[in-house]
This record gives structure tokens, C-alpha cells and sequence, in this order.
């Protein structure tokens, strides 16, 4: 490209053709004008004379730069010109552009590929090939012309993770299959990784290499902490800077089971931290709610940090067969247990029966061993839906006959009767050591103390299924945990007491390890190489590079060491991952991880990812050129005489210009009238709310439905309506909800709507505010519902009398509730004179559809369900609930039907009392 006076040029040479410009001139100059013709009866007089001198008119000067000036513009029009070019020296020769392509440019990511595209664009007016090789993704890269790549951007995305030592060999050995040397084009994400280096003496040696980053910090959030009741959170950024406040979010599920935000804290830089730290002390409930945490502003997976079952508090049921006696704590089977749990779970009090509908995550049954018919079945039910029962032996236990003849639901193995002593003074033996853990056994890959011994338990015994629900045992083979899956849960036994006096388990460290294997404790530590042994976790959701999770599909599990001991790649991507009923979330940083910026050498220029916006104007200049010479063509026949036929030519080409448009307006109404009147349809007023308009709209749906399946009425889908361009006549009710921030309509807009309530139509004005606030003007929805409604023709309003045709249009109601009730419900104003004659049920009211029904129970959200047919919104609880959503169905089949019937219904009610009067 060639700038000449800051104008760049696609193709400098066309601009040769202005040397012309002064050979136009004079031939322009030397033809005369076309001469006016006059017609004139003496001019046979002149015929047969001859003038010796003739001089030729010449045409005006201001035509003539007319006509120089729409040359000038073709010409330079057709050279290319562009505004703002680009100052980067083109350069030849095969173009390698490089990404690194991490989550660390992820935010960036748009700045990025704009910067791609003007270098591609360069690269194609110079003619050089272009390459891309994404350190993230390498393949070898492939030279062809830079137009084909053009098409390729939008398929280019970040990943969550930085190049790895594996994509770092595999993108050199694709540079080795490169012949020949070429100049490289860096995107850095400013972030240096293992084989940085490598990469940048491999590109050098083949040329220059230029690097492009964005002057804006990389930020990132580690994992989330949950020590001493507080959540941690931390936050990093890649280099010391100004004192700068960033806002975290925490994201999470509300009771409705919408994604909310339940939270914000602010973290702040000093001037050289590099990271910064934030507590937050949050209820239990809140805590277990949240899904994520990311900082605000920021579009990249290193800003999010998910969550697991690490801020999560378990709630353990603790139930002992005996009874502590004042005094005698320590020697209570539920004290190690406890002291093991408290720190990590929350403990639900009280007997069998009254924690049950607690439904806590975890029952431990320590040395109980009779349960009564209504204990035995409410416990197995809470099993079989996903509960872990957890048990404990001991003297009750070993007395008793349960699971001696079959096994009892609620134990994994039949027992012996009795127990088994090997370590105590009356026995011959010594006390047994615990055996390695077998692969299958979740407690595989735990490290066993040589100090843990058993001196005594209850046997089990021998059966078909025995060796398959061993997971752990005692040197000499006999089982020590044994367990058993019953519906979605399971049940464990320690053969062993929960206490000290039959061994040094509870003692020891082996026993909270274990005890956190079978998910009893929350995971509120780290979880550690030896913790996860043996285990196989599955990926549930992983996350792209802006930090968006998606299902994980078919990908394979992933081993417990590997997956908090492995690196972030394509194998191993971060997301949330499944073992049981244990989450674990891998998260692109770790705890410990540290953003170290990238150094580069002195010779290697670096530079912003600002993009210059070039703006070519070579259309613009021929657009000028057309008018210019259709300004010149009006002028030379205004000057010959012929500036009707100019007139002519002007109102053609208006009528060309205006045609299409009015054409494409008339079809675009034509469309919606279509619409509109093919079928009843049920329209809803479009407040500019997005939310507000897709509940109103699933409203509308709902209703449709409704009277689908009850009445003969058939409405198709409902159409949002604006009601500053959309034609209302086709509607028989129109459904507006009030939101604060809704724009006043126009005197147009009003016009239209006065013009569909005199015409018959009704609008249900629903302020949506029925929990909050009674109707009127003491709620925002209130008081923006007067002054929507001032300009309106709307008569005098009163609830809804109990003899009203909505109460009896199809359903026999009396209230009108909607995802709210208990407000009163606003309709037309009876007559005055409408009395109740003698013989009548009810007062003769005004035949006319009430053309307003104002309310705040928001019947929408009752109304409201999705494509499938199911409710979107919860109404109250349980059988109430769906009552009342029965209700608000009601009403909205009522109302439909007063529109489309008016008081035809009413009149119905009358019939054997005129009948009666008539004599018939």
C-alpha cells in the first residue's frame, strides 16, 4: 500500500490517469455547448445569408471543474484510497503469525483476532503467504494465500490451558518440516510457560520475529479455600502495577434453581503486589449454593475458579446404642467420631426418626443393633435414594442374632454370633495389623500405620458375595470394612467399635482418611496423591477458554492421582469431574500456581494489539462522482433548453429510490397482519426487559395451551407487540406487565392504544408487585402503572364485584390469583342505576367488555410454561401451590372468554328467571 498524504492507495498506478485531467479540459473547452433552438416564422427571411465570422460559444467554466471534478473522482475512487492505513512495513516473503492462543488472552481475545485480520489483509495486497500455528492446538503449518485464512478466524479460539512440554515438541517438530525461512508475528499472551524459549530460537533462526501483546495486566483467581469457617479467595496478576480494585462474583443456584449472583467482594492491588486476598464468612446453606467464582470484567478460565464439595459441609446424623453418662465422655463410641468430624461436617441432632427428614448426607449407627419395623423401612428408603449408612460394631451388636440365619437389609454381610478376640489377655493370639488394601477397595493407595492394630471384632460370615464387599481387612485375612450397595446408596460396617476398646484405629490418622474415602467427611482439605489412589474420577463438565462450561460428552474418566497431580492439556481439560457421590473441581491454576510475564530479548520488538481501522473510501468517491455527473447532465439541459425532461429524470429516479423501500415496508406489515388475523392469537405488550417479555410471552403460551385443551377456543403462539410500531386491531387482549424502567410511549403510540379500547379491545395492566405491595401507587410497578395509564381513555375502575361476568364466564370464581395472591383485581366501574331486580341471581351490568383489568398477582409467571409443556416458574408449595396455579389458569380461561363473548354469559344466568317471568 502506498500513503500519500495520509491517505493509502490499493493501487497507486490508477492515480496516473489525473495527468489526463488537463488534456480533458481543453477538449471539454474546445466543444461548444448544444445550441437552443428557437423556432421563429421570420427566420426565411435569413435564409441564403452568410456571416463571414463566426465564434463559437464556449461552455461555462463552472461546468467544465463540474466535469473535472467527477473525473477526479473516478480516477481516485478506482486507485483504492484508504483512510487510516496501516503504518507496518509489509514486508515479503512467506508470513508465519504465532499464538499462543492460552487463557491468559482470552479476555483479549476479540482485540486479538481484529489484529489477525489487518495483518492478513496487508499481507494479501503485498502477495505473501501466510501461515497460523497455534501453540495450544500445533499442526504443521501450512503457507497459502492469506485470503484463504480470512474465512478460518471465527474457528480460531483460546483454550484453557498454557502450551504444554508435549505441544511445545510437537509445534518444533512442525517448524522442521518447514523449508526455507520466513518472518514471524507473535501473539503473546504475556505469559512465559516451559519451552518459551525453545520456540522463540527456533523462529529466530528462520528469520525475523516481532511480538504483538496487549498492554492491559493478565488476572487470575486460584482456587477457593475453606479454612477456619471463612472461604479464601485469591487473586493474581502478572506484574506490579498502580493500585488497582477488582470485584469477584460469586455465581450459584437460587432456591428457584435460577443462576444468580449471591455474592461480591472486592480485592485490591497495592502498588508492586502481584496478589491479593479476600475472607469471606458465608452462612452454610449460601456456601453449599455456589457453583463459581470469576472476576468481574474478565472473559478467560483463569478468571473462574469452580467449586466442590470443598466448601460444602456434609451434615452427619451421629446415633449410639448406648447413652453417654455424665463424666464419661471419652469412653462414649460417638467421641472420636466426633472429634474426627466436627472440624469438616455439621451434626444433625436427635433420634432415628426425627433426623430422617432431615435428609442429612451421611447416618452413622454406631453399636446399634436393633431397630424398630417403622426405623428398619424409613431407613432403608432413605438408602436406596441415595443415603450412606454408616455402622460401627460392638458388645450390642456381637450379643445380638442380627444377620446371624440371612442377611438383614441394613448390614452388607451375615455375622457370626459373638465376638472375636486376638489380642487380649484371655486370648492366645496377639492383636492383627491391618492387610494393604486390595485395587477395588476405595481405600486403596492409603499408607497403613504399623502401629494400628485390632484386638477385637465381629466376624463375618463365609458367603458367595462375602469376598466381593471386603475393602478392608486384617493381616490374617478376616474382614474389618465390609459394604454393600441398596438402591442409589450404601451401606459400610466396620467390624470394630467406633471407639478405642477394641482397637487403635480411631486412634490413628488411617481412620480420618478412611472415613473421608467413604465421603463421611466433607473435602474441605486438599485432597492428596495417596488420598486419591486407586480411584477413577468422571469428567462431568469441562470448561473452554473464556471460562463457559459445556457437557463433557464421551470423554474418559481420568485416574484420582492424575487428575490433581497431571497438567492442564488436551488430555486432562479443567472442569468438574465425578467419583460416587464426591465432586472434585480442577481448575486451570492450582494453588500454589504463580503468572510469571514473559521476557523477550532486546532484538525482538514488541508492540500493542491496537488496531488501526482502516476505512476504504474508494465507493464513497464514486458515489460523488455519480452525483457530479448527474448534477452535470440537469445542467446541460438546463442550459439547452430541455429542464422539463431534468425534471422528468429527477422525479423517476425519486420514485426509484423510494419504491423499494416502500415495498419492503408494506410486506414486513403485510407479514405480521398475516400473523396476526390467521388464527386467534394472544399478544403481549413488549416492555424492553428481556426477562420480563420471555416470562410474558411463556405466559401467553401457557394460556394458548389452557384453553386449547379446555374450551373450543384454539389460539396459536403469542406475538410480542410493539406498540410504537405494530398495529394493535388484531388483538382481542393485549397482556402488559409493568416494569419500573419502561419508556413513556409516544402521542402516536397512545393514540393507537385509546383507538383498540373504544374499538373492544381489553389490556390487562399487571404491575407484578402483589408480594411487595398492595395495587396503587405505593410500589414503583404502582406508580409507573399511573402514568402509562394517565393518557389512556380508561373509565372509572372498582374490583371486581362478586357478581361480575368474570366470575361465571366459564369457570364459577371468586378469586383471581396468579403466581401471587390476596390483591384486589380492577375492572370497569359499574352503572350507577344497576340494581338487583327482584327474581334476579344478578344486577343487569354494562354489556361492553371492561377494557381494562389492572392487578399485580402476576399472572404470567403462573401462566408460563416452556416448548415441553411444562411450568417454568414454582407457584406456593406443594398441593397449595398447584392449586392456586389451577386458579390463575381459571382466570386467564375467564377472561379470554369475556373478551370474545362479552356478557353473553351473564345473559345465560338470566334465562330461567325471564323464562319463569314469561310464563314458559
Amino acid at each position: 500500500m502506498t500513503v500519500l498524504a495520509g491517505i493509502g492507495f490499493t493501487a497507486p498506478w490508477v492515480l496516473l490517469g489525473l495527468l489526463t485531467l488537463p488534456i480533458l479540459w481543453l477538449i471539454l473547452r474546445a466543444v461548444p455547448p448544444a445550441p437552443i433552438r428557437r423556432l421563429f416564422p421570420a427566420v426565411t427571411l435569413l435564409l441564403g445569408l452568410k456571416d463571414d465570422e463566426s465564434v463559437s460559444d464556449r461552455t461555462p467554466w463552472w461546468l467544465l471543474l463540474l466535469r473535472m471534478l467527477a473525473a477526479a473522482a473516478i480516477i481516485i475512487g478506482l486507485a483504492g484510497p484508504v483512510l487510516n492505513p496501516s503504518r507496518d512495513v509489509s514486508g515479503s516473503g512467506p508470513l508465519l503469525l504465532v499464538l499462543d492462543a492460552s487463557w491468559a488472552g482470552a479476555t483479549g481475545w476479540p482485540s486479538t483476532l481484529d489484529q489477525i485480520d489487518a495483518q492478513l489483509t496487508e499481507a494479501g495486497r503485498a502477495g505473501r503467504t501466510v501461515a497460523i500455528l497455534s501453540l495450544t492446538e500445533p499442526e504443521p503449518p501450512i503457507f497459502q494465500a492469506a485470503e484463504a485464512w480470512r474465512g478460518r478466524l471465527p474457528g480460531l479460539a483460546p483454550k484453557p490451558w498454557q502450551p504444554t512440554e508435549i505441544q511445545i515438541d510437537q509445534a518444533l517438530a512442525a517448524l522442521d518440516q518447514v523449508e526455507g525461512g520466513f518472518e514471524t508475528r507473535w501473539f503473546s499472551d504475556r505469559l512465559t510457560y516451559n519451552g518459551h524459549d525453545r520456540v522463540l530460537a527456533a523462529l529466530q533462526s528462520r528469520g525475523d520475529v516481532s511480538v504483538y501483546q496487549a498492554a492491559a495486566p493478565v488476572l487470575a483467581l486460584l482456587p477457593a479455600a475453606y479454612q477456619d469457617g471463612v472461604i479464601q479467595l485469591t487473586a493474581q496478576r502478572d506484574e506490579p502495577g498502580p493500585v488497582d480494585r477488582i470485584t469477584i462474583v460469586a455465581q450459584g443456584r437460587d432456591p428457584a434453581g435460577a443462576q444468580r449472583i449471591l455474592q461480591r467482594a472486592e480485592i485490591e492491588f497495592l502498588g508492586q503486589d502481584t496478589q491479593a486476598q479476600v475472607d469471606l464468612a458465608l452462612p452454610s446453606e449460601l456456601r453449599a449454593r455456589i457453583t463459581r467464582f470469576e472476576i468481574q470484567g474478565q472473559r478467560s478460565a483463569g478468571a473462574v475458579t469452580l467449586t466442590d464439595d470443598s466448601l460444602r459441609r456434609r451434615e452427619v446424623a451421629l446415633i449410639a446404642g448406648t447413652l453417654n453418662r455424665e463424666g464419661l465422655e471419652l469412653l462414649s463410641p460417638l467421641h472420636y467420631l466426633t472429634q474426627v468430624l466436627s472440624p469438616t461436617a455439621d451434626f444433625v441432632d436427635g433420634g432415628l426418626l426425627d433426623v430422617l427428614p432431615a435428609n442429612p448426607d451421611v447416618i452413622v449407627l454406631a453399636d446399634v443393633a436393633k431397630l424398630s419395623e417403622g426405623e428398619q423401612s424409613a431407613l432403608v428408603e432413605w438408602v436406596e435414594q441415595g443415603g450412606l449408612l454408616l455402622r460401627f460394631a460392638g458388645p450390642r451388636m456381637a450379643a445380638s442374632d442380627l444377620g446371624r440365619d440371612a442377611e438383614d437389609t441394613l448390614l452388607p454381610v451375615r455375622l457370626r454370633s459373638g465376638g472375636r478376640s486376638v489380642g487380649g489377655a484371655m486370648s492366645w493370639g496377639e492383636a492383627k495389623g491391618l492387610a494393604p488394601f486390595p485395587e477395588n477397595s476405595p481405600f486403596f493407595g492409603l499408607r497403613i500405620p504399623g502401629d494400628v492394630t485390632i484386638s477385637t471384632q465381629v466376624m463375618a460370615q463365609p458367603d458367595p458375595n462375602l469376598a466381593d464387599r471386603v475393602i478392608a481387612s486384617l493381616s490374617d485375612g478376616t474382614p474389618l470394612v465390609t459394604r454393600k450397595a441398596l438402591g442409589l446408596g450404601q451401606v459400610v460396617l466396620f467390624h470394630v467399635t467406633a471407639d478405642a476398646e477394641w482397637s487403635s484405629l480411631p486412634l490413628s490418622g488411617l481412620f480420618v482418611e478412611m472415613l473421608d474415602r467413604l465421603a463421611v467427611a466433607s473435602a474441605a482439605k486438599s485432597r492428596q496423591d495417596t488420598q486419591l489412589q486407586g480411584t477413577t474420577w468422571e469428567p462431568i463438565q469441562v470448561m473452554d477458554g473464556f471460562g463457559t462450561l459445556s457437557d463433557a460428552g464421551n470423554l474418559a474418566g481420568v485416574d484420582g492421582v492424575g487428575l490433581i497431580s497431571g497438567t492442564i492439556g488436551p488430555d486432562l481439560q479443567p472442569g468438574l469431574y465425578e467419583s460416587g457421590k464426591q465432586k472434585l473441581a480442577l481448575n486451570v491454576l492450582s494453588e500454589d500456581a504463580v503468572l510469571t510475564p514473559a521476557a523477550w530479548p532486546s532484538d525482538v520488538p514488541i508492540k500493542g494489539q491496537e488496531v488501526n481501522t482502516e476505512t476504504p473510501i474508494g465507493g464513497i468517491l464514486l458515489s460523488l462522482a455519480l452525483l457530479l455527473l448527474t448534477i452535470d447532465v440537469i445542467a446541460s439541459l438546463a442550459l439547452s433548453g430541455r429542464l422539463g425532461v431534468a425534471k422528468a429524470a429527477a422525479v423517476a429516479l425519486g420514485a426509484m429510490l423510494l419504491v423499494p423501500e416502500a415495498q419492503a415496508q408494506t410486506a414486513e406489515e403485510t407479514d405480521f397482519a398475516l400473523t396476526a388475523t390467521q388464527e386467534l392469537v394472544l399478544a403481549h405488550v413488549l416492555t424492553g426487559n428481556a426477562q420480563v417479555d420471555e416470562v410474558a410471552g411463556a405466559g401467553m403460551r401457557g394460556l394458548a395451551q389452557t384453553l386449547f385443551f379446555r374450551t373450543s377456543v384454539e389460539p396459536v403462539d403469542p406475538i410480542g407487540v410493539d406498540i410504537e410500531r405494530d398495529e394493535l386491531a388484531f388483538f382481542p387482549l393485549l397482556y402488559w406487565p409493568i416494569t419500573p424502567d419502561q419508556p413513556q410511549p409516544s402521542a402516536e403510540a397512545y393514540a393507537k392504544l385509546n383507538a383498540f379500547l373504544r374499538s373492544g379491545g381489553m389490556i390487562l395492566f399487571d404491575t407484578r408487585d402483589a408480594d411487595v405491595a398492595q395495587f396503587g401507587a405505593s410500589s414503583p410497578n404502582g406508580r409507573k402503572l399511573q402514568q402509562l395509564a394517565a393518557p389512556l381513555n380508561i373509565p372509572a375502575l372498582e374490583p371486581v364485584p362478586r357478581d361480575h361476568v368474570l366470575t361465571r364466564a366459564f369457570y364459577l370464581l371468586q378469586d383471581f390469583p396468579g403466581r401471587y395472591a390476596g390483591t384486589e383485581v380492577w375492572v370497569e366501574a359499574a352503572p350507577l342505576d344497576a340494581e338487583q331486580i327482584e327474581g334476579m341471581p344478578f344486577r343487569n351490568l354494562n354489556d361492553n367488555v371492561t377494557p381494562v383489568v389492572i392487578g399485580g398477582n402476576d399472572w404470567a409467571s403462573a401462566w408460563a410454561v416452556d416448548r415441553n409443556g411444562q411450568a417454568m416458574l414454582p407457584v406456593g408449595r406443594g398441593y397449595a401451590g398447584e392449586r392456586q396455579r389451577e386458579l390463575a389458569n381459571r382466570f386467564g380461561v375467564n377472561l379470554v372468554m369475556h373478551v370474545l363473548t362479552g356478557n353473553y354469559k351473564s345473559d345465560q344466568v338470566h334465562v330461567p328467571a325471564l323464562l319463569d317471568r314469561l310464563g314458559q
